[in-house]
């Protein structure tokens, strides 16, 4: 399994990835100390599993479990803090486990084994949209997807592994996947997971900053306000 580690402190992280290597199967892809670079790792590594700490600055952890759970396909949370008053809390936003600190080997395996067999559950075909590539049918999976633009007869999709034409609208894709598209413009739509950020141009126009991608698609005024209660902690 792929494991994502969130914490603020740098020692806890150490330390949960080496108890990592202790585990059979799981493999840590990143750790991040806040909010805003975990959601970022989560939509460019796709992890199985988030160890994710309770007390961080600024968005705490019960609110990114929120968050996180908008995601499709998204990862089992199992959160490792010091506070046990939360647990109630946790278990409602259907965390995986609830973990005190310090973490002892055999609880997080106990936690990534009830992970692996909740995620087990729940899998799924993933969604997917299917178009040309080089005039060749070709299927893309949406977790993949950067950003949908359209352009005359065709919308391109860039993806992870380049680009795509399909003849889907704009319209029809976002009522086909409303909890995971979101409008930036008249002419493009981008998935909510990839959304880090704004940043402004020198002209005064908003872009988007998104996870894995040095795309910068611009928001126009009408969308604004739907991107920032998108971007607003929970």
């Amino acid at each position: 399994m792929r494991i994502l580690i969130a914490d603020d402190e740098s020692l806890a992280r150490t330390r949960l990835e080496a108890l990592l290597r202790e585990c059979g199967g799981a493999t840590p892809v990143a750790s991040v100390g806040n909010a805003q670079s975990l959601l970022a790792a989560i939509a460019v590594h796709r992890p199985d599993v988030v160890l994710l700490d309770i007390d961080m600055p600024g968005v705490d952890g019960l609110s990114i479990a929120h968050r996180i759970a908008c995601v499709q396909s998204p990862p089992q949370v199992v959160f490792c803090t010091a506070h046990p008053q939360h647990a109630l809390r946790a278990y409602e936003l259907k965390a995986a486990d609830y973990l005190l600190k310090p973490v002892r080997l055999e609880r997080l395996r106990e936690a990534l084994d009830r992970a692996r067999k909740l995620r087990a559950e729940r899998s799924l075909e993933r969604p997917h949209l299917s178009g040309l590539v080089r005039g060749l049918p070709h299927r893309i999976p949406l977790d993949d997807v950067f950003a949908l633009v359209a352009d005359a007869k065709y919308v391109t999709v860039h993806h992870a592994g380049g680009e795509m034409l399909i003849e889907a609208s704009l319209r029809t894709l976002e009522r086909a996947f409303p909890e995971r598209l979101l409008r930036l413009h008249r002419n493009c739509l981008v998935p909510r997971e990839r959304i880090v950020g704004l940043a402004s141009l020198p002209d005064g126009r908003l872009v988007a900053q998104l996870a894995g991608s040095s795309l910068n698609p611009e928001i126009s005024r009408r969308n604004l306000a739907s991107v920032r209660e998108w971007l607003r902690p929970s």
